[in-house]
């Protein structure tokens, strides 16, 4: 019997990939899997971009709001959760759609992950303590001296994957590096030895209009009440700005202007500018991406990129 099909419809922010998703569940028996770090948490709507409530009652997403703010939601935790959704679709006969913009959960479905040692919470404490004193860079370049291929893909200033690279090192005497490579040597079930995936990457190669979209979006938010979204999210008192949820593009931002950091401009500007990094991070995760991809211009028009979808899974 032939492998159950599964698609991957990955993509840069503001590529309109969701509206894309929903088109094709018009033409196509597939079921959406939200992959989007953001959106798997609750009260995270305007600023993550979520579908609408109508959209969501004919287009319903798995993965979405399975997290409140407050905890963390792990690469691991989304990888267990999506392959049972995946079953669940497949024993439906229906095909699963995954739709975001999350790179590294694509790649964990892909790769699989390797066995970490669990959270040291007095390893996490000590790390916090020496990024406390001498910043987020001076636990990069620590983490450079041990494990030099990590540290080159985490930028030094992204504290939870920082903590989580050296705390591995700090817990085991391995790198993630080194526990990675063991790992994918070892023989197990892989992913794509179970299902047939047929992977659609959507991007808008016109920078110049990317920012476009990128930046008229995040004014979009704004109108649509981002900044109240986040004063709800600050009124309830067990959040911060260092949590994963609240370090999602435009969440950090505002959050920040509302603790008096900066102006409403400045405000404006550093979220258009992060989101705007955040596109360029994932078209580099796709230029880069080691598996067959459909690559598929998100100026096209709609009916256009449907025809070319519906082409490339028939010759498959």
């Amino acid at each position: 019997m032939s492998k159950p099909t599964v698609i991957f419809l990955m993509g840069a922010t503001a590529s309109g990939k969701t509206d894309l998703a929903m088109r094709l569940c018009d033409v196509l028996p597939c079921d959406l899997i939200n992959v989007d770090s953001a959106q798997v948490y609750r009260q995270l709507n305007v600023g993550a971009a979520k579908p609408s409530l109508d959209q969501l009652a004919n287009y319903p997403h798995r993965l979405l709001d399975v997290r409140d703010p407050v905890e963390v939601y792990s690469v691991a935790e989304f990888r267990a959760d999506a392959l049972i959704e995946i079953e669940q679709i497949v024993k439906q006969g229906r095909i699963p759609l995954l739709v975001g913009g999350s790179m590294m959960y694509f790649k964990a479905l892909l790769d699989d992950l390797a066995d970490m040692p669990e959270a040291d919470e007095q390893i996490r404490q000590r790390i916090a303590e020496i990024a406390g004193k001498e910043g987020w860079p001076a636990v990069h370049a620590e983490l450079a001296k041990v494990d030099p291929d990590m540290a080159a893909t985490i930028h030094p200033n992204h504290s939870q994957r920082l903590s989580r690279a050296l705390e591995v090192f700090y817990a085991s005497g391995k790198t993630m590096t080194e526990l990675r490579q063991l790992q994918q040597s070892q023989l197990r079930e892989q992913f794509l030895e179970k299902y047939h995936v047929v992977q659609f990457s959507l991007a808008l190669e016109d920078r110049n209009e990317l920012h476009r979209r990128i930046n008229l979006r995040f004014e979009q938010m704004l109108a649509e009440g981002l900044i109240a979204e986040v004063e709800i999210l600050r009124a309830r008192g067990d959040l911060n700005k260092d949590l994963p949820a609240i370090r999602s593009v435009g969440y950090r931002q505002v959050w920040e202007y509302l603790d008096g950091d900066y102006d409403y401009d400045t405000m404006v500007a550093k979220g258009q500018a992060a989101t705007r990094q955040l596109a360029k991070r994932q078209l580099t995760w796709l230029r880069n991406w080691p598996y067959e991809t459909v690559k598929l211009d998100a100026a096209l028009e709609k009916t256009l990129l449907l025809e070319k979808i519906q082409i490339q899974l028939q010759t498959n």
